[in-house]
C-alpha cells in the first residue's frame, strides 16, 4: 500500500510541474507555429514520463531513499 501511495504522490506532483509548465508557455507571446509545437513537445513528454513512472522505467532519486 506504502507503494501505491508513493506512486499517488509522484504523479500529483508531476502533474502540477507540467500544468505550471505549460501555464507559462500559455503565457509567453510565441508566435502560432512555435507555441502549439512546444505544447506537443511537453504533451509527448509528459506521456513518457507518466509511463515510465508508472511502469517503473524512470528512477526519481530524491524518491528513492533506499
Amino acid at each position: 500500500m506504502e507503494g501505491l501511495i508513493g506512486l499517488l504522490i509522484t504523479v500529483i506532483i508531476l502533474g502540477l510541474i507540467f500544468y505550471l509548465v505549460y501555464w507559462v508557455l500559455a503565457k509567453i507571446p510565441l508566435p502560432a507555429p512555435f507555441n502549439v509545437v512546444a505544447q506537443v513537445v511537453l504533451g509527448l513528454i509528459v506521456v513518457v514520463v507518466l509511463l515510465g513512472v508508472l511502469f517503473g522505467g524512470i528512477s526519481i532519486p530524491v524518491l528513492n531513499r533506499r
